[in-house]
Parts: C-alpha cells; structure tokens; sequence
C-alpha cells in the first residue's frame, strides 16, 4: 500500500538550550484543546483506522481474544473483622465488580461457586457508573472494623481520582467524597484516615503538578473541615505515602522525589495524639536541611516538639520501606526495613527508635534480589527475583528462616493480601500460561509450610502444556548478559514472527504475567518475547543505575542486543522481528526504530515519551527527571538530546522505515499525547509525505495511559496491534 500523510505545518519555534538551538516545528501540538491539534488528530485517525479495519487478520484476532478473555477472574479478598472484600470479573465486563461476604462463618472454597467464584454477594460495580465502561476503581481500603470501604474513582483513564466511602453494613454511599486526587493512598486511623491531595488545579490542564499534601479526614465531615498533617513548605516536589503501622502506633510517610527509590521517611507518634486539635506549627517540619534538622530526634529542629514528625531517613540515600514496628524488640521500639542501602540486592534491616543510626541485620542480602518485603501471618515474607521469576520465604521477625513458600510453578506474585496480625494471608500468582490465581495461606510462627487452599481459580483456556517457555540470554554492547524469555507454541516453526517486549526503566521488572491477547498471537504462529533490560532491577538496583540518567543509552543497547541474539539464534529474521513497548517502552522502541530500522520489520510504541527535551513541562513529567535528567541541566542536556526520539529522526534522504504503529490516548495525563503526535508529524515529514509501508498515529478516545481501560477497549487495541504486526512481518516458510 501507499500512505500519503496530512501536510502538517512547521513553524518556526525554537530553543536555546547551553548555546545550542534546537527547532521545535510542531511545538503546536502541545495544546490538546487548539482547533489545529484535533484536526491534526481527526487526520491521523483517518488513515490509521480504515487501514488498521483493513488488515486481515484483524476481525480473526478480535474474536478469539475476545473467547481467551471470556474467563472469570477473581481478585485476592482484603479481609478485615471477619469481612471479606474481593474483585471479580466474569470475563468481559469492562470493570471488576467488588463482592461481600462475611468470612467470621468460614470462607468458602472457590471450587464451589459458579466458574470458581467463592460465595458472596455483589458490593460495588463501577459498571453501572458510566455507559462506556470508562469509569474505573483505582484504591480500595477496608477499615479495620470491617464496616467502611474507602474507594476511588477515575474516568477516561486519568490520574485524577475522586474518593468515597460505602458502608458495609448497607451497601450505600456516605455523603463523603474528597477530591483533588492523585497517586494516594488511605491509612485508616481512630475515625478516620490518612490520605493525600494537590492543591485544586483545572481538570483540563497539563502543567506540573505539585505540593502534594496529608491530610486526616474524620468520616462524615465535609473534605473542607479536614485537618493538614503533613505539608513540606520549603519543597513542593516530593510525594508521600502514608501508612499507619499494625499496632496504630505510628504515621509513616515514605516520601519520594519524583519516581526514584530512593525515598526518605518521616514518622509521627499517634500516641495521645488528638487529631481534632492539632497544632499544625508543632507538628510540621520547617525545614529539610540536614543542617538545621538532627535527623532521629525529636524536638531538635525549629518548631518540631517531641509529639512532632521525626526524620528517620534523608532523600537520596537508598530504598527505605517501613515493613513493620516491633515494640518487643528492643526497649524503644524499632521499624524493620526493606532497603538497598549499601546492599545493591537488598537486606532487610531493624532500626531502633532510639538509634536511628544503628542497623541491625535481619535477613542477609544475597544473589537473588529482593523485589517485596511484607508483614504477614505473624511473619516477614521475603519475595525475591530469581532469573526474573519469584521465590518466597517465610522468615520470623528475628531473621530466623521459617521456610519457602510453594508456589505453583515459575511465575509472578502479582499481590498479597493480609497483615502482620492475622493468622492467613492471599496471595495472587499468574504465569505467562496461566490464568491468575487467588491462593489462601494459613499460617503461624511456628509452621515450615503454611497450609495452602484454593480462594479460586480460572482453568486456562489453553492447555499450559502446548507452549514452551525458554530462558535465553544476550550479550550487550558492554558485555553484560541480557535474559529474556521467549515463549512459544511447542509446534510453532523457527524463525516466526516475533513481538519483542521491553520497557528498561523505573526499577520496574518485567516477570511472568498472563495475557490473553498474547495467547492469540502465539497461536498465529508468532514468538513473544519479554526482556529484562538494564533500567529494571532483575539484577538488583546496580541493574536499574547502569540504565537511567547518562546511562540510558545502554538500554537501548540492551534491546538491540536481544533482538540480535534472536536473529543468530534463528528464532526470528530482521523482516520478522517486531519490537512494542508501552509509556517508558514507549521510548525504547521509538529510540529503537529511530537508531536500527534496519533491524526490525515492524514497531509498535505505545503512549510514548519520545520529547526528552521538553516532557518535564506536563503533569507527572516532572517526576521523571530522577530517572532521566533534566534538559535545563548542561549534562543532561548533552546526553538527551543525543538518544531523544523526537531529536534523532534523520534528514536528508528518507529512511526506509519499518512499519510503525504509534498509539496514544487523548485523556492521558501521564504522558501527554503531544509526545505521540510530535514523533508521527517528524516521520512523516521526513519520509517526504508519503511512504509504502505505514506509519501510523492511532489515538484512542475516552481513555488515558492505561488505568482502569474498559474490557472492550484493551480487546479492540490488542486486535488492531497484533493484527498490525501479523500484517507487516514476513510469515514463516
């Protein structure tokens, strides 16, 4: 076919960056809301549509992914005074319902309620609050006596949230609902929670977000009457996560700058403390300068009284996460901790109260990284990362070991559910072949093995035993050694059609996860492919530092390298290997196409960051510039605008590009869409205009960067991308 693209206009814009000018013709489209940005999107649509309706295999894929996703999928409970809270799918409604049940009388196996739906009765269904299935659920918290459910809401997919509360007891919405929303958390304490929220801001806007804050809110009262906790004054770019600890003694806030581990952590001593007549002066830090605070004592800096906030970690050191309070352990108290401080692949570490200096060894680091640490059953589980897989172990709170924790096979703990004072806890473990599945622990101190039970289970719809799932491993520019997994039908023909999946970034690990859309390309006789790039710490945080900042070019590096090792290794030819990633994936494949198109048949990027030069200037971008670097800095500068996407298509003569599929949705407000319609506009007009393979913008309405995506939407995109790639890699002979 031949594509001829919309003749968008380049302006003249341009920005001095350290003495070097650098265009930005289609700075125009940054603006969502202008008349040239949605024509620019009505024209891009109309070509990606019809030739994406078009492509023959795609009504084929659309309905067999829409049988593969027709199965009940039932969530772990959160399980508090006897009542149960769980999410439950029958297969393609657009949002999980939420059911009830009362498990004081005993919980009923999932082997015994229709298709492995454990008994209870329907709570919540965010189904009925929109026509499109574009309202979504995000935070759900149970109160500890069991009576209140705190929620969230989010539409179109966006970050922003509004929360509510529903009774238990009737099953109806109080006169609740806080606004203001994002990336929060619910801490229930006394008669209320802990929670989080940013300054009111205009619903339409992309500017930065800033000055998150904590708040108390007493259930019942008006979101205006809701008591100020915690505010830094001096600094509006961290973010907090509140948490009150098992035995209601503490407020911890694990306070990030941006997406980086390296958190610090405050605390606020709840005893005696009267939440309805607080003096905020002497609770608030006033200032975060080591030098004027002397971290670990109380009262030692200006306006913080012996009731007030205590630092126990400064920002920037390490990953501190507060797992537990042990009073029993030493005469003040001290946290046990998950950190990487001075141990790449984590420790786990106690911190007396009265020496916040002191670091008491719990359990040792070792070779296999850990991902998790929670306080469950009365034990620490430690969830550690072996080849990219998960392994658990049980240890006590002294560090002695209790014992393995048997999961099914080779696969992902996507969630536990339970607490340190509980006597059973659940866990939620899936595969690249098999179906989540809720598991039901009891267990004590003194047990080697937890009993395990079904909470349900959804029988795959493919036989587990037709694929095959492989281990291999490249080696990247430097040397290092790159593992991914490659996961096929046993009967499939070498070399296939390959999708080659990344992301490298965030200290975020790609393990074994179920995906129906990836079953129905693996029966079309395709390979999927799922690395384990620098960026991420599969390998420990050295793994995730060798690829953020300076060192992101490695990444891509590491990409390449795999899709190397599976053309020697002959599992795929350059004609029949396609790449896809999504958000910081996004800019890996986009980097990718950009730096190799020689050695990829098609590409698909997905809500993208691909302008490294500006993405700091909308919402969340901001956050981001721990892990990439700032351009108003002269030596980040030096290395973004090196490997930016949108900076590195060629000029001259056209580049015989592979297929290109960019998506983006237009309520994302994460990563804006200006990134998407930035990078397709630089293409097409350097292909001249027009180019005999596609290279397409598809932009999705009604939806964000992924959160809360309705059944119906995830199904329609997966159809038209693994349709795009069956389309445009040479099929196997």
């Amino acid at each position: 076919m031949a594509f001829t693209y919309p003749d968008a206009h380049r302006s003249d814009v341009t920005d001095d960056y350290h003495g070097q000018v650098v265009a930005d013709p289609y700075r125009w489209l940054e603006d969502p809301e202008s008349a040239e940005t949605k024509a620019f999107v009505a024209a891009q649509n109309a070509i990606t549509m019809p030739y994406l309706e078009s492509l023959p295999d795609r009504k084929r894929l659309q309905a067999r992914m829409t049988e593969l996703w027709d199965t009940p999928r039932t969530g772990i409970p959160t399980v508090r005074s006897g009542v149960a809270i769980w999410s439950f799918n029958d297969g393609l409604a657009d949002q999980a319902a939420y059911y009830l049940a009362d498990f004081s009388l005993g919980v009923k196996s999932g082997e015994s309620g229709e298709a492995g739906q454990p008994d209870g009765e329907l709570f919540l269904d965010p189904n009925t609050m929109s026509d499109d299935g574009a309202v979504a659920v995000v935070v759900t918290s149970l109160s500890p006596d069991g009576r209140l459910f705190a929620y969230t809401v989010s539409e179109a997919g966006s970050d922003r949230q509004v929360l509510r509360i529903r009774s238990t007891q009737t099953g109806e919405d109080l006169d609740d609902e806080l606004h203001h929303l994002r990336f929060t958390s619910v801490a229930w304490f006394g008669d209320g929670f802990f929670y989080t929220r940013f300054p009111e801001s205009d619903p339409a806007s992309t500017e930065p977000v800033r000055d998150q804050q904590v708040y108390y809110h007493r259930v019942g009262d008006a979101q205006g009457d809701d008591r100020l906790i915690y505010r830094n004054a001096d600094d509006p770019e961290p973010v907090y996560g509140p948490f009150v600890t098992h035995d209601d003694r503490y407020l911890v806030l694990h306070e990030y700058l941006g997406t980086s581990r390296h958190n610090g952590v405050l605390y606020l001593d709840l005893q005696n403390l009267d939440l309805q007549n607080l003096d905020l002066q002497s609770l608030e830090i006033q200032s975060l300068d080591s030098k004027s605070l002397d971290r670990g004592r109380p009262g030692a800096a200006s306006g913080l009284s012996v009731a007030g906030w205590v630092r126990l970690v400064d920002q920037g050191q390490a990953t501190h996460n507060v797992v537990l309070h042990d009073q029993q352990a030493t005469p003040g108290g001290l946290f046990i901790v998950q950190t990487n401080d001075g141990s790449p692949n984590g420790t786990v570490v106690g911190i007396p109260l009265d020496r916040p200096d002191e670091r008491i060894e719990i359990v040792a680091e070792s070779a296999e990284p850990i991902e998790w640490v929670a306080g469950l059953a009365g034990s620490l589980v430690v969830c550690r990362l072996v080849e990219a897989s998960n392994n658990l172990v049980r240890y006590r709170t002294d560090g002695s070991i209790i014992g393995p924790v048997e999961l099914p096979g080779v696969g992902t703990v996507v969630g536990a559910s339970g607490r340190f004072v509980d006597n059973e806890f659940y866990l939620d473990y899936q595969s690249f072949v098999e179906p989540p599945t809720a598991l039901r622990l009891q267990a004590d101190n003194d047990a080697s093995q937890p009993e395990v039970s079904l909470f349900a289970k959804t029988e795959p719809p493919i036989d587990p035993a037709r694929f095959s799932v492989e281990r291999h491993h490249a080696t990247s520019s430097d040397g290092a050694n790159v593992g991914m997994f490659v996961i096929k039908m046993i009967d499939t023909y070498l070399p296939a059609p390959v999708e080659l999946y990344g992301y490298g970034g965030f200290s975020i690990n790609l393990t074994p996860t179920y995906s129906p859309a990836r079953l129905a390309f693996l029966e079309s006789g395709g390979v999927v492919v799922v690395a384990n790039l620098r960026g991420g710490t599969e390998q420990g945080e050295d793994w995730h530092q060798q690829g953020m900042l300076a060192n992101k070019q490695q990444v891509f590096d590491d990409f390449i390298a795999c899709g190397q090792h599976l053309i020697n290794a002959e599992v795929t030819t350059p004609a029949q290997l396609g790449i896809r990633g999504g958000s910081n994936g996004g800019l890996l494949t986009a980097a990718a196409i950009v730096q190799r198109p020689d050695l990829f048949g098609a590409v698909v990027s997905q809500v993208p960051v691909t302008d490294m030069l500006r993405y700091q200037h909308f919402t969340a971008g901001r956050y981001w510039t721990v892990e990439y670097g700032d351009s108003a800095e002269p030596d980040a500068f030096g290395y973004l605008i090196k490997y930016s996407p949108l900076h590195n298509v060629e000029e001259g003569a056209p580049v015989d590009y592979p297929a290109l599929l960019i998506t983006t949705a237009e309520s994302d407000d994460r990563v804006v869409p200006m990134h998407s319609h930035k990078l397709a506009a630089e293409i097409q007009h350097r292909v001249g205009g027009h180019s005999q393979r596609p290279l397409l913008e598809r932009v999705e309405t009604r939806a964000g960067h992924g959160l809360g995506k309705p059944t119906t939407k995830i199904i329609e995109e997966a159809a038209d991308i693994y349709a795009f790639l069956l389309a445009n890699l040479v099929p196997a002979t």
